[in-house]
């Protein structure tokens, strides 16, 4: 059964790969509710992540509910001299669409997906902060389908400027991308092909046989 994560839990999951990942080097993890997209110091880099899923709860109508929109703003910074890093980061809370209140409730992160968030974010340190190749970004980090339409006048990243995409959108980009590529591979292959040897050896025997042709008419008008 799936729990809920608390800002401990964040921290345990995201020291114990950084371990793995970067054992040579400290890294802290700093949860920052007043943290801004695109506003960085010297050496900072960010990662949004936009598409992860989590359960919101209101404390004034009790009302709940399951969003795979949730944004999570990431801020990081490595010394590379004195091997020493720091990640700040703030989870975009939602307004109530039940009772309209006024209160932006914090979201909770289920265990099942707390995984990949912070493989996604293991991999753009690596990518920003190391110049390496970080590897796959995980897509299908949503629990469930989000089949709803996205309230923006209710989500707190929205309201900051962060024009974020749905998971089922981000795979119609791809899927379009895909066949795009593999049209252009199979131009590329039949070109490949016309130009291969078995046509060379075509076209060449082809060109003999013209060649005879034209050479024994010309013996027959002459004779």
């Amino acid at each position: 059964m799936s729990t809920s994560l608390t800002t401990c839990e964040w921290k345990k999951v995201f020291y114990e790969k950084m371990e793995v990942a970067k054992p040579a080097d400290s890294w802290e993890l700093i949860i920052d509710p007043n943290l801004k997209p695109n506003e960085l110091g010297p050496g900072w880099k960010q990662y949004l992540e936009q598409h992860a899923s989590g359960r919101f709860h209101c404390s004034w109508c009790w009302h709940t509910w399951q969003s795979a929109n949730v944004v999570i703003l990431f801020h990081m910074h490595l010394d590379r001299a004195q091997r020493v890093g720091s990640v700040r980061m703030r989870v975009f809370k939602q307004l109530c669409y039940q009772c309209g209140t006024s209160r932006l409730d914090e979201s909770s992160m289920l265990e099942e997906n707390i995984e990949g968030l912070v493989d996604n974010l293991i991999t753009s340190l690596r990518e920003q902060c190391y110049d390496e190749d970080g590897g796959q970004y995980r897509i299908h980090v949503a629990s469930r389908p989000d089949s709803g339409l996205h309230r923006s006048e209710f989500c707190e990243a929205c309201q900051e400027g962060i024009v974020h995409w749905k998971p089922s959108e981000k795979l119609l980009e791809e899927d379009a991308a895909y066949t795009d590529a593999s049209k252009r591979k199979g131009q590329a292959g039949f070109v490949y092909n016309f130009f291969s040897f078995r046509w060379c050896l075509f076209w060449g025997t082809l060109c003999l046989v013209i060649v005879y042709l034209q050479f024994f008419r010309g013996r027959s008008g002459f004779l």
